[in-house]
């Protein structure tokens, strides 16, 4: 069994910002290959998705606390349905990547990023998979990050943050299909 987590905050006020990219590679991956709709879990705080993907069992989560306490959901599902750490996928905004790129990594840090912090917090691991998604444009340097994150794209921000989106479905299928290096060989180039 494979957990794959968006990460993102719920409600409409945060929709289409940069922080809920999970949340909308989630969705996509969802359309993409007709598997359904999420439904909600009150047990879990999250809205979730069991499915066959690829001749794996896959659950396919947004968590629906908000981003710094992702890793509640996180570790209450894995401890639930026994998914170790080496069989999550976590796919999340990160500022270090320039707008366009994504990135897979496995086994590595938080790198400032609170939802992912709160994972490896609630896991007691950082063996999981991560697929970042990349958000740095010029506007970050003019301001916070914590505001930066919380914001819109621009309109002509929308064609590449659209690209990226379908990218990350891409990828986060060929993990599950093809398996982390050859996803990895193929993504990171």
């Amino acid at each position: 069994m494979k957990l794959i987590i968006g990460l993102g905050n719920p409600g409409k006020k945060y929709e289409s910002t940069w922080h809920n990219l999970g949340f909308l590679i989630i969705d996509q991956l969802l359309i993409s290959h007709d598997l359904g709709k999420l439904k909600r879990s009150w047990r879990f705080k999250a809205e979730l998705l069991k499915a066959e993907f690829y001749g794996e069992g896959v659950i396919f989560v947004k968590p629906q606390t908000f981003m710094n306490n992702s890793g509640q959901v996180v570790a209450a599902i894995a401890k639930f349905y026994k998914i170790t750490p080496q069989d999550i996928i976590v796919i999340h905004d990160d500022l270090d990547l320039p707008l366009g790129k994504i990135r897979i990594s496995h086994d590595s840090s938080a790198g400032g990023h609170n939802g992912v912090k709160s994972i490896i917090e609630k896991l007691g691991s950082q063996n999981f998979i991560q697929l970042k998604i990349g958000i740095r444009s010029e506007l970050l340097e003019q301001m916070d990050s914590a505001d930066y994150v919380l914001m819109r794209w621009q309109k002509n921000e929308s064609k590449t943050v659209l690209g990226q989106i379908k990218k990350a479905a891409e990828a986060t299928t060929d993990i599950i299909n093809l398996g982390l290096k050859k996803a990895m060989n193929r993504w990171n180039g």
